[in-house]
């Protein structure tokens, strides 16, 4: 039902079209989960080049550091020195971003059986168009 107006949105998708969307996200799916450990270890050294990288530009610039917090943790004999440095985001290693989606193994055998049981279903059917009601239940897979 569209918000606020009160009259029903009626969609009529054809089958073999959503058939092919859901087979073209599994493959994705699984390609995807297949890379996430190679892509994982890329992010892991491209962090760990980052650290290094911003603690060697922290060092560099400490003489203009203001605001200066320190805080030591007894407990497990650490120190903790926070400080501010006035700079323009372009001055600074930038740190790396997570471009890609991490799935726990269950997620993805979840996602991946419900896929799956949508195709077996939808190749049963003799309808030639997908209601709203079906399409709804498997939009968020497309």
């Amino acid at each position: 039902m569209a918000r606020g107006n009160g009259r029903t949105i009626n969609v009529k998708i054809p089958t073999v079209k959503v058939i092919n969307a859901l087979e073209t996200k599994l493959a994705q799916l699984k390609i995807d989960y297949a890379l996430q450990d190679e892509h994982e270890d890329k992010y892991r050294k491209a962090r760990e080049k980052w650290e290094k990288d911003i603690n060697v530009w922290a060092n560099k610039n400490f003489d203009k550091a203001i605001n200066i917090r320190t805080n030591y943790r007894s407990w497990n004999s650490t120190m903790n020195v926070d400080f501010d440095i006035i700079c323009d985001a372009t001055d600074f290693p930038q740190e790396p971003d997570r471009n890609y989606e991490v799935m726990p193994s269950h997620q993805y055998r979840d996602n991946v059986e419900e896929i799956e049981n949508a195709i077996r279903i939808l190749k049963l059917t003799d309808e030639e168009v997908v209601s709203t009601s079906t399409y709804n239940s498997i939009a968020r897979y497309l």
